[in-house]
């Protein structure tokens, strides 16, 4: 036990020594504007993680997603990977972090891309979603090279692109060509910022579609003699505000997902196109064709078969109800729902890692939306993985969105001591 104590308490200690680079190493993050989209300034920025992790000792690994139609000369898609051999193969432990970011949008009082560091926080943006993860990724791995442990099992760490438009040139590209595969990965940790006390389990399924009603063009000043996609797009979206959305907000899922309205069924239109552009020319004709983009959030009770046959039925009854309303439905994206088993030795270690660190148990939550989870659990086979990391869920993607750095600090020393323990070192 004496032996235990003095392994943690030095890497512990290795982590308050570290303190100013990890800032330093976030804020350099940061200033790389790796905006999706387009997809800027990826090149640079998994430069920029891999030499960081070669001077922790890592092997490093660029993989550019070829086949993937969003990997192009002027925005080239290229991932990194490092890797640190322990005693032994396994377990092995993978960290994984987005290194993509949304616009910096309107509102910001300072440069979004600045990385200006005030006031115990890490400004810009990307700090909290989830640049500030990354670094505490590599120097939770570096504590433990400091305090001069080694590891039993294997430690990778991976910057990847494209988490906030589906992540498949990223996590989905690694895992799909075997970069990432539970054959020689136990563990998965991805660093997003779910609040630095929490430990998120998994997240709601998601399914996009299309609808597209089919009207007849006609004159607009005799709208009678054609037919309007516009107007029957209505009637659909009526039968969904009176039919479906009381019935989506009765539902409530077991799992616990984070805010409170989340663990409800949830339906959006995201989005409407039919007729004339509004900002065109005029022309006097009643719309043939109408399109709306649809999310749908789905709970892993309801199941994806079940939730796009609740939609296919509302639209029968619609067309029953109107026999001149014709329409097609597209699927967009499917995701479905993931949940980390209760008995992972994952949520144990960071349980304790956080009980030790700030003197207070984690709380389990999911995610209301998805992140690169989904491509661990159904596409590299790795059950055991969760959402573990520094920053305030609620800035992610806001102005003047900031990480603070007692956060950023106390996470790394959770992630250090969760390796440590899921690596079964001898400490």
């Amino acid at each position: 036990m004496p032996a235990a104590r003095s392994a943690i308490d030095r890497v512990l200690a290795a982590v308050d020594s570290a303190a100013a680079e990890i800032v330093e190493f976030t804020s350099a993050l940061v200033r790389v504007p790796t905006v999706n989209p387009p997809g800027e300034a990826y090149e640079e920025c998994a430069r920029l993680i891999g030499a960081r992790l070669a001077d922790c000792a890592f092997d490093v690994e660029y993989h550019a997603a070829e086949g993937r139609p969003e990997h192009t000369t002027i925005h080239p898609r290229l991932n990194v990977v490092g890797h640190r051999r322990g005693r032994r193969p396994r377990p092995g432990v993978h960290l994984n972090g987005h290194f993509d970011v949304v616009p910096a949008g309107a509102g910001w009082t300072m440069d979004p891309f600045g990385g200006i560091v005030r006031d115990g926080r890490v400004y810009g943006r990307g700090a909290c979603d989830m640049k500030a993860g990354i670094a505490a990724a590599i120097y939770a791995a570096e504590a433990i090279r400091r305090a001069g442990i080694d590891l039993n099992g294997s430690l990778e760490i991976s910057g990847t692109v494209d988490e906030e438009s589906g992540g498949f040139a990223g996590v989905a590209w690694l895992a799909e060509r075997g970069h990432l595969t539970s054959n020689r990965t136990d563990y998965v940790i991805i660093p997003e910022p779910l609040n630095v006390d929490r430990i998120c389990i998994g997240h709601r399924g998601v399914y996009w579609f299309e609808l597209t009603t089919h009207g007849r063009i006609g004159h607009g000043s005799m709208p009678f003699l054609g037919v309007s996609a516009i107007e029957h797009m209505s009637l659909v979206l009526e039968r969904v505000r009176r039919e479906l959305m009381p019935v989506l907000a009765s539902r409530t899922t077991a799992v616990p997902v984070v805010p409170e309205g989340a663990r409800h069924a949830t339906l959006n239109i995201n989005g409407i196109s039919g007729g004339q552009p509004v900002d065109g020319i005029q022309t006097p004709c009643v719309a043939d064709l109408c399109r709306a983009v649809f999310d749908r959030r789905f709970l892993l009770e309801e199941g994806f078969e079940a939730t796009k046959a609740e939609i296919e039925h509302l639209l029968e009854r619609a067309a029953a109800g109107t026999p001149s309303l014709r329409y097609s439905l597209r699927d967009l994206m499917v995701v479905h729902p993931t949940r980390t088993p209760d008995d992972s030795p994952l949520i144990g270690a960071l349980d304790r890692g956080i009980r030790r660190v700030l003197d207070r148990p984690a709380t389990q939550v999911a995610s209301p939306g998805t992140y690169d989870h989904k491509h661990v659990d159904r596409i590299a086979g790795i059950p055991h993985c969760v959402a573990y990391g520094p920053g305030i869920l609620d800035l992610a993607h806001q102005p003047d969105e900031w990480c603070g750095i007692d956060d950023l600090v106390n996470s790394t020393k959770v992630l250090a001591l969760s390796i440590l323990e899921l690596t079964m070192t001898d400490v």
